[in-house]
């Protein structure tokens, strides 16, 4: 399968969703107001989506790989910043599941296309 622009990868498309995600629940209430914090869950999660789409424009698939490994260290990062929004009650219970799933579910699926790359042996532009 070969993808023609980054946005076609489904990975980048659930990363773009979480984004979204992240900014809707922190544009209102107490989020809102911690600037500092608000800023940087929406940074890290603008990342994960970000770093997908620099990797994919980079020459080839090692390239590639290495912004996907970034793209999940964000992942991570909006995972832990969602327990700190929980602990500071800036978040329900329903909504950090729903984080929580969200990016898991998502560095599952960066790590199974990792391995996926790794182990297609192509070393050309986008011989996904």
């Amino acid at each position: 399968m070969k993808y023609n622009s980054f946005e076609d990868l489904p990975i980048w498309q659930k990363a773009r969703t979480l984004a979204q995600y992240v900014f809707e629940i922190t544009e209102t209430g107490l989020f809102s107001k911690d600037y500092r914090f608000r800023d940087q869950i929406r940074s890290s999660s603008g990342s994960v989506m970000d770093n997908i789409s620099e990797g994919f424009e980079r020459g080839g698939n090692k390239e590639f790989i290495q912004f996907l490994y970034i793209a999940k260290g964000s992942c991570g990062e909006t995972r832990s910043q969602s327990y700190r929004a929980f602990d500071f009650k800036y978040i329900n219970q329903e909504t950090l599941d729903d984080l929580i799933r969200r990016t898991r579910e998502l560095s599952s699926e960066i790590s199974n296309f990792i391995k996926y790359l790794k182990n297609s042996g192509m070393k050309g532009d986008k011989f996904i």
